[in-house]
């Protein structure tokens, strides 16, 4: 019997613009945070005990940082940097705190119909989903694991696609700062197995996850560490 694919889906760690709640958008100088470097640790860690064959890379420096610890223990390994998993163009939003992007009329689009937005100066939602689903299709190494390191929306919108869910629903599934989701693929079947799954940071967190634009920051830490 064939063995399935495998595709494992890492969103970058916590960012300096995660941080200060910035929407970072491709900005190439965004970079770790303090807690972001400690997650990159311990997905090392986490990722030794996988079988991984290749790596599949969002051009940008937090997404490189992220699995850099990783990649330095195994140096031989396969990795690929694609501008297809590069987090979404959001033009004009780019740079802008979240608390103010909130309250522009664009926002309800974005959170209830994002298959109808286009953000100005910048790509829209459908375009998007395009590019990040083929790229994940094209590099997926057929009865391996691939490992592609990425983006919070463009996360969720892989995740709905193999779910079966319309653009529209991608909002309900939340992807936080280096978590992985996990997508078993065996012929034209697809099983999402395993998402946002952030055990292997051993944080401990208070209150639920602040889902929004960019995937948002994740669950914030307990002063009781």
């Amino acid at each position: 019997m064939t063995r399935a694919t495998q595709i494992l889906l890492l969103r970058h760690g916590h960012s300096t613009a995660n941080a200060r709640s910035i929407l970072a958008g491709r900005d190439k100088t965004i970079g770790l945070s303090d807690r972001g470097q400690s997650q990159a640790n311990a997905l090392a860690d986490h990722l030794d005990g996988m079988k991984i064959s290749r790596v599949v890379i969002s051009p940008l420096l937090r997404t490189r940082q992220t699995v850099a610890p990783f990649l330095k223990r195994h140096p031989d390994l396969e990795v690929i940097k694609d501008p297809g998993i590069i987090e979404m163009e959001y033009g004009q939003w780019s740079g802008q705190s979240l608390a103010r992007l909130s309250k522009k009329a664009l926002w309800k689009s974005i959170q209830k119909n994002p298959s109808s937005v286009r953000f100005p100066d910048g790509e829209s939602f459908h375009e998007m989903l395009g590019r990040s689903t083929e790229t994940v299709q094209r590099l997926a190494l057929p009865g391996k694991t691939t490992l592609f390191v990425s983006h919070g929306d463009v996360i969720k919108a892989i995740t709905a696609h193999y779910l079966g869910l319309h653009l529209d629903q991608f909002q309900r599934i939340a992807i936080d700062p280096a978590s992985i989701t996990s997508i078993l693929i065996h012929g034209d079947q697809a099983t999402v197995t395993q998402t946002n799954n952030t055990a292997h940071l051993n944080e401990k967190v208070v209150g639920p996850t602040q889902n929004s634009l960019g995937g948002g920051s994740g669950a914030k830490l307990s002063r009781q560490r």
